[in-house]
């Protein structure tokens, strides 16, 4: 995932500001971070960092004297580098993206074949995305009519935001809202965020949310419309129940909140039906499984607890770093348990999501060498079928990565790859047979899935507003 932030202030300093706001998207990726200024005087100022081993505020704090400016953009991305600097037609300026173009190397190719461009190769010997944007915003005789080129070739999702020559911000959301961009005010200043939360530290209050494919120039002025939202939206729904920080909100919707809503509908709906299962604790799987179990425990009218919990001090993120197996060693080593709430125990875990199962095994193990007598789980959503092809969430590569679908193949081989829908419904004889096949993978006493018709409803929007991809496979 990636996210981005960017400030301009009237005849005062960016630099903080842009550098508290985008060290609040840290949970949002762990490969690269990168900070651009532009100053009257001096022009602009850049850092890029690889973050994989050490936080933002660490690798950047060092720079901030080398930093001025009244406006600037950061970022945090788990995929290229950036912000990159670009010079064209258009002037000089920083850009920034959040999303994925799946047609990068049609579009790349359709540039070769004019044969006087060129592009920078990373190490890979791909193109960095955001220089793939900048090359097609180029094409227009503005920004705004660059970025609507953009956003009218590129497939998958893309979210922009741009620093110009002139100290001002232009910040497009993804043609379809996939991801949220908002814009925050104070006193002679105005901001662009990834996270709503990320501004308000910092003294902004709300302005705007932008609409889908909206286009806006931001200076410490104010906030000015340069193409207006499109009506059909597709947000991406995975934000509420994983990736989103709990107090951020989207589309009005409190994350946090929602978590809560929507473990007790999983309880609710399980109370109807007679699966509520007799046990001594409700738990969360840290952290964003926490509010979730909140939910469910207060509906089920089970104790809430914390059976065990993670040491973050010097690990503060599971998925760093990227070797699998020293990942896996970190992960074990960071689940602290709480003896006197785990042994002889009935524990019910809910976790936010159930995508690979790389350390599930790993938990439930630990859990019963911790002496617990049962253990239970619960996925806040349903079973994950298809990879993203949207956002870089950076957590499976393939459908063939994904456990349920892994053990679709198990199950029925080949043939039951044609059947996935059905799989995905609990209440289906093939949906039980994954679930039971699931949970005896993995010696639960019991697993339970939200369904997908219970996670809308948590989040409190109409079905057609939401992507739900990662479940239905359906655009």
């Amino acid at each position: 995932m990636d996210g981005f932030f960017g400030a301009v202030i009237k005849d005062r300093s960016a630099v903080l500001d842009v550098f508290f706001g985008t060290d609040y998207h840290s949970h949002l990726g762990t490969s690269n971070a990168g900070m651009a200024f532009w100053d009257a005087g001096t022009g602009f100022s850049r850092a890029i960092h690889s973050i994989k081993n050490s936080p933002f505020r660490t690798k950047f704090e060092n720079d901030l004297e080398e930093f001025s400016g009244c406006s600037g953009i950061g970022c945090i991305s788990d995929s290229d580098p950036q912000p990159l600097l670009v010079r064209s037609h258009l002037g000089v300026y920083a850009i920034s993206t959040i999303g994925i173009i799946n047609n990068a190397e049609e579009l790349i190719s359709s540039y070769f074949s004019g044969m006087d461009h060129q592009f920078m190769a990373m190490s890979s010997g791909k193109v960095n995305s955001s220089e793939l944007v900048a090359a097609m915003i180029n094409k227009g005789k503005s920004f705004k009519e660059g970025i609507l080129n953009a956003q009218s070739l590129i497939k998958g999702s893309m979210s922009i935001l741009l620093l110009t020559d002139k100290g001002e911000l232009i910040a497009s959301r993804d043609a379809l809202g996939r991801t949220p961009v908002h814009i925050g005010r104070k006193e002679d200043a105005f901001c662009v965020s990834f996270e709503s939360f990320a501004f308000s530290k910092l003294g902004y209050d709300p302005c705007k949310e932008l609409g889908p494919g909206e286009i806006v120039r931001v200076n410490a002025d104010g906030c000015e419309q340069l193409s207006a939202p499109g009506e059909k939206m597709r947000m991406c729904a995975f934000l509420w129940s994983y990736y989103g920080y709990p107090n951020s909100k989207y589309e009005g919707v409190n994350v946090e909140l929602m978590r809560y809503r929507n473990g007790a509908i999983l309880a609710r709906d399980e109370i109807i039906t007679g699966r509520l299962p007799k046990v001594d604790y409700v738990a969360g799987v840290p952290d964003s499984g926490i509010p979730h179990a909140i939910g469910y425990a207060n509906k089920s009218g089970k104790p809430f607890a914390r059976p065990f919990v993670k040491y973050t001090p010097t690990w503060p993120r599971s998925f760093m770093p990227d070797n699998q197996d020293v990942r896996s060693k970190i992960a074990k080593m960071k689940q602290l348990p709480v003896p006197e709430l785990i042994e002889e125990k009935k524990l019910l875990f809910v976790d936010d999501s159930i995508v690979r199962g790389t350390q599930l095994q790993e938990t439930v193990d630990f859990l019963y060498e911790s002496g617990a007598q049962e253990v239970h789980m619960r996925s806040a959503c349903p079973p994950i079928m298809y990879a993203c092809k949207f956002l870089n969430f950076n957590r499976s590569n393939s459908d063939m990565d994904l456990l349920a679908r892994r053990t679709i193949q198990e199950i029925e081989g080949d043939e039951g790859q044609n059947h996935v829908e059905e799989y995905s419904d609990a209440s289906t004889e093939r949906g039980r047979c994954l679930t039971n096949a699931i949970c005896e993978k993995f010696g639960f006493e019991s697993l339970g899935y939200q369904s997908l018709a219970g996670l809308i409803e948590a989040i409190g929007i109409d079905r057609d507003k939401l992507c739900t991809y990662c479940w239905t496979g359906k655009e």
